[in-house]
């Protein structure tokens, strides 16, 4: 309301100053009150064309082609969301395969391990039994060479002193002697010697 009384204020002072009226004589016509009901026609008939054209024809195609750019973008929107969507539950999907991968993985790897350490148990098993037979074996064999150890030792004694005895002498020993000395000594040291 204020602005109306504002611009209402200067239409009429406008009217009333000397200065306006003696413009038209200065060579501004526009300011000649006599041309100014032809100037408000043509304005208003230039602007109510102007508004005609731009309302009816140029504004229509705009607002159309903001609505067409609008339900593109729109459009463009709702295409994105369902890709990122998608992604994401691809996204998803290649992270539990990876997770049961590694699951799967670890699984396999275990039984592997315990596979491997049953076979080296079993084969340890093999191998020690292996070792205790030939450890009995070979403390039989000592057993037995023990046990007749004495008699080679008496008869190579017997031998070896005979002939010793022979070169030394001469002459043939008897060769009962040398064994009644060589089976006495046998007796008193064979016990050192041989556990006996």
């Amino acid at each position: 309301m204020i602005k109306k009384i504002f611009f209402q204020s200067i239409f009429f002072n406008l009217f009333f100053f000397k200065e306006v009226f003696g413009a038209e004589s200065g060579g501004m016509p526009q300011l000649n009150p006599e041309f100014w009901i032809s100037q408000i026609f043509w304005l208003t008939l230039t602007f109510g064309v102007l508004y005609i054209i731009l309302s009816k024809l140029i504004l229509p195609k705009i607002s159309s082609n903001l609505e067409l750019r609008k339900s593109q973008i729109q459009d463009n929107i709702e295409a994105a969301d369902k890709r990122r969507e998608s992604s994401e539950a691809k996204l998803k999907e290649y992270d539990n395969i990876v997770l049961k991968s590694k699951s799967d993985a670890k699984n396999i790897l275990g039984d592997a391990k315990e596979n491997a350490l049953k076979e080296i148990n079993a084969k340890k098993e093999t191998i020690e039994k292996q070792i205790d037979e030939e450890i009995e074996k070979a403390e039989q064999e000592i057993n037995v060479l023990k046990k007749s150890a004495p008699e080679k030792i008496n008869r190579i004694a017997k031998e070896m002193a005979s002939e010793i005895l022979k070169k030394l002498i001469g002459s043939e020993i008897n060769n009962s002697s040398i064994s009644a000395i060589v089976d006495d000594l046998s007796k008193k040291n064979g016990d050192k010697y041989y556990g006996n």
